[in-house]
């Protein structure tokens, strides 16, 4: 390829994608971002806009497309969630800088930028109420650790993970992008595929510890990373990685990351990827939030709030001491009624103090966002002089003292800016009157001009005679005075002509200029673009300012978040009638009037009540199991999912849907409930089920709790009933641990009597002419059958399939309690084909009682004569 087949632009925009592969390119022509070649092919299908040509290349047409600069953010987002990279090339000087060098000089452009879905800061690619997380997993000698930030709030935290517990922490994370070294990405690509995640391989030299250090402690101003604490290799080999990646993505714009926290496992309940799934906690199983536990608890104001509300129902605490200081915020503020009502206002008005931080670190901020953190830290402290007015628990008075120590910044950004300011700097009036002299001198200039405009109007109309002269102003032309074309000949001719310098004509109007106008224009000008050079200079002071109090003021967010999170918590309990958890380091588990929270809310809608069931998982130092039975609908799965998540809501904070609740610490959450084929993998629903009970009898220690659905199910009978007697066994022999154990398989029942600690439960259902009414009600004992024929009527199978079920059920039982082999008892039953059709069901005899009521119509009869209709209908009764 020589010089004379490319143009100078054609070749800069080559140069440039070729430095960044894999990425579609936004190159800045004007107004406009465009995509070339493949580019402009992939995003035009991509986001359903035309695809062009222009020009040529090589003796070939060169695609295009574009889209404007002031509506980028949209169209970013939708190629983001499409899983594109994109990398946002910008003019790096005034196209007349350019033409300074020749006439031919291409402006010069490059990569700001790229865009990926893990280093998202925009608010409007963002969810507000959910975190945006960018993971990256390392492993040196055998070591592995996942560390993970999110760059739009600023948090940065690390732990021990080995590739094991890569699955399961990254589904509590639940990161948007993966960073793993180009040697791992074979391990790793199955694990993040299956979170719907991007994985992104990066050089093996990103996770060079010894590089990975320098670069963290670069970034920190440290000479050491002790100072943060004792991290592992492959820990420092994980934040190096991410902070590399940072550091390629914002093109040395490092984001504002807080200093490293490490998690350690055993502090938090370990709860892998089936079992959120199952428990739908914060997706539910269609995809959406809606009808999630997340969904349902949600009563954060604050979009810090839900973000810390999400974090602790993915990752319960084990630490007993903590999960009783937040019992204890809780239960202040639910005594204090109106305190937390009057704290829910004020936190109402805090807006999102750690985005609007990490924007204006990142230079994408603007006078909104310094706004935004002088209205939090306002809040703040009137929020800190309530807490300090009372007697708070510890957490909560901790928390009051993070919100002080910001009244000079308050102070200055106060009188700085005025009371809504603009989205951008470039609009400028976002600088208070009064706070620069110089400003308000030079914002006089250009304010009296717009006077003096008005003035010079009205004695160019009197010395024309033309009254509908008018000085107007445009990019083009500048200040210029205009009449219609019916006064041109009048303009155009002696005396005007000497004074009105004719400029431009149009089909109706014709432009004029005067010495004194361009004089005025050039000083109004000048006192306009000055004004706005003072203004942003004074943004990069304001900005300047807040980032150098960054920490304080990201304190400040946290304990806003804990406070919103705790009144939430609260205002929870008091509408829902929750009750405080006793939570201690026992393996008691006694649940009275336990209750699930999503499904009791769908029925609270439909107006509806939830029947409310005992747990009890209690005997002693023996392990404690309930093999539960009862047929399908009956409510077992409903069961088995709220006891789960009353333990998970215990250990995260909150108080809990029940009458009362006392629960041993768990260590582990695992939960087997349904499942579908894995056709990617090419797994049955069998082996998806094996494969998670596996996961479980491996992983399940003495502390943990098991809830498991119908194991077995998806095999023979007899397979499925061997499965899932020996899975209890183990739970019961070796796991040791509690757990709920739903099955059909009646045989399993004997178990009681034979394991110590196991102890059967039902749920109970009445018959009614052949009819099942579900009670909703757990009580101790076995069902003594199924009921799946009566369930199938309910489900709508045609009368003719119900009446053959029964039949050949009833021979079944009859064959099997007389001792016939079952194999005799199949062959004696005549085929379905050849049986006489069911003689027709004879219609019910009316009733004197139904008729006699459908004639009354209650709204309209007297006390009297309501009393009358009655003992008619008991005479009928009667008869």
């Amino acid at each position: 390829m020589t010089s004379e087949t490319v143009t100078p632009m054609m070749a800069q925009y080559l140069a440039i994608k070729q430095a960044n592969p894999g990425a579609l390119l936004f190159y800045r022509m004007g107004d406009f971002y465009e995509m070339f070649f493949d580019d402009a092919v992939a995003a035009a299908a991509a986001l359903d806009i035309a695809l062009t040509k222009r020009g040529l290349h090589l003796g070939e047409e060169i695609p295009m497309c574009g889209v404007p600069i002031l509506a980028a953010e949209g169209y970013l987002l939708t190629l983001i969630r499409k899983g594109f990279r994109v990398a946002i090339a910008e003019q790096l000087e005034d196209p007349a800088e350019a033409k300074k060098r020749g006439s031919k000089s291409v402006v010069r452009r490059d990569v700001v930028r790229l865009v990926t879905p893990g280093t998202l800061t925009e608010e409007s690619l963002l969810e507000a109420r959910r975190h945006n997380y960018l993971a990256a997993w390392a492993e040196l000698r055998d070591e592995g650790a996942l560390a993970w930030a999110d760059i739009s709030t600023g948090e940065f935290r690390v732990m021990p993970c080995p590739l094991a517990r890569l699955g399961p922490e990254l589904a509590r994370l639940a990161p948007r992008e993966v960073l793993v070294s180009e040697a791992k990405e074979a391990d790793c690509a199955g694990i993040v595929s299956d979170l719907r995640a991007s994985l992104t391989p990066l050089a093996r030299s990103s996770f060079d510890s010894q590089g990975a250090e320098k670069r963290l402690c670069d970034l920190f101003a440290v000479g050491s990373l002790d100072a943060f604490g004792a991290f592992s290799r492959a820990e420092i080999s994980a934040m190096g990685a991410l902070v590399d990646y940072l550091d390629l993505t914002q093109r040395g714009k490092l984001p504002l990351l807080a200093r490293p926290l490490r998690e350690e496992a055993g502090s938090l309940v370990q709860i892998d990827a089936a079992t959120r799934r199952n428990l739908e906690l914060t997706q539910a199983l269609s995809g959406g939030r809606e009808g999630s536990l997340l969904a349902a608890i949600d009563r954060t104001v604050t979009a810090a709030g839900a973000r810390l509300l999400e974090r602790r129902i993915s990752a319960p605490s084990r630490d007993l001491a903590q999960i009783h200081a937040r019992h204890d915020a809780v239960r202040f503020l639910l005594e204090q009624g109106r305190f937390a009502e009057d704290l829910r206002d004020a936190l109402r008005r805090c807006p999102d103090i750690d985005r609007a931080l990490s924007r204006l670190a990142l230079d994408r901020g603007g006078p909104r966002d310094l706004a935004a953190i002088r209205n939090g830290l306002e809040q703040a402290g009137r929020i800190a002089e309530r807490l300090a007015a009372t007697e708070a628990p510890a957490l909560l008075a901790e928390a009051g003292a993070r919100l002080l120590g910001h009244d000079d910044l308050v102070a200055l950004l106060d009188a700085a800016l005025v009371a809504e300011p603009p989205l951008l700097a470039r609009d400028g009036g976002f600088i208070a009157t009064g706070y620069e002299p110089e400003l308000d001198d030079t914002r006089q200039l250009r304010d009296e001009g717009r006077g003096v405009i008005a003035r010079m109007q009205a004695d160019y109309i009197t010395e024309t005679g033309i009254s509908s002269l008018k000085i107007k102003h445009n990019n083009v032309l500048g200040y210029f005075i205009e009449t219609t074309s019916t006064h041109a000949e009048k303009m155009l001719a002696p005396p005007l002509s000497a004074r009105f310098i004719h400029r431009q004509t149009t089909a109706n109007q014709v432009r004029f200029t005067t010495l004194d106008l361009s004089e005025l224009e050039t000083r109004i000008l000048n006192a306009g673009n000055h004004a706005l050079e003072i203004e942003k200079r004074l943004y990069d002071s304001l900005k300047g300012a807040i980032l150098a109090a960054a920490g304080p003021i990201s304190e400040t967010a946290r304990a806003l978040a804990e406070i919103d999170l705790t009144a939430a918590f609260a205002d929870l309990a008091a509408a829902e009638d929750w009750v405080e958890p006793m939570v201690d380091q026992s393996h008691a588990f006694e649940i009275e009037g336990g209750r699930h929270p999503v499904v009791e809310a769908a029925l609270k809608r439909q107006g509806e009540p939830f029947i409310a069931n005992d747990c009890a998982l209690t005997s002693g130092a023996t392990p404690a199991i309930w093999l539960l039975t009862g047929p399908n609908m009956a409510g077992k799965s409903t069961f088995l999912r709220q006891n789960a998540l009353i333990a998970l809501l215990a250990q995260a904070g909150s108080f809990v849907p029940a009458r009362r609740a006392h629960i041993g610490l768990v260590s582990q959450l695992f939960s087997r409930v349904g499942a579908a084929d894995d056709l990617a993998r090419g797994r049955s629903t069998f082996m998806v089920e094996m494969v998670e009970t596996a996961a479980i009898l491996n992983q399940a220690d003495d502390r943990a709790l098991v809830i498991l659905d119908e194991i077995g199910r998806g095999t023979a009978t007899y397979d499925g009933l061997s499965i899932a007697w020996a899975v209890l066994e183990h739970l019961h022999g070796v796991n040791r641990c509690r757990a709920l154990f739903a099955t059909h398989y009646h045989e399993m029942t004997a178990l009681s009597a034979k394991l110590d600690g196991v102890e059967n439960a039902t749920v109970a259902v009445k018959e009614w002419h052949g009819e099942v009414i579900f009670l909703h009600e757990v009580k101790k004992g076995a069902a003594d059958r199924s009921y799946g024929v009566q369930v199938a009527k309910l489900a709508g199978l045609p009368e003719s399939v119900v009446a053959r079920a029964r039949v050949v059920l009833d021979a079944l039982e009859k064959g099997e309690r007389e001792g016939g082999k079952k194999q005799a008892i199949i062959d004696d039953l005549p085929l379905f084909a050849l049986a006489p059709p069911p003689a027709p069901a004879a219609p019910p005899a009316k009733s004197a009682v139904e008729e006699q009521l459908r004639g009354l119509h209650p709204d309209e009869m007297t006390p009297r004569e309501a009393m009358d209709a009655l003992y008619a209908l008991r005479a009928l009764l009667k008869d």
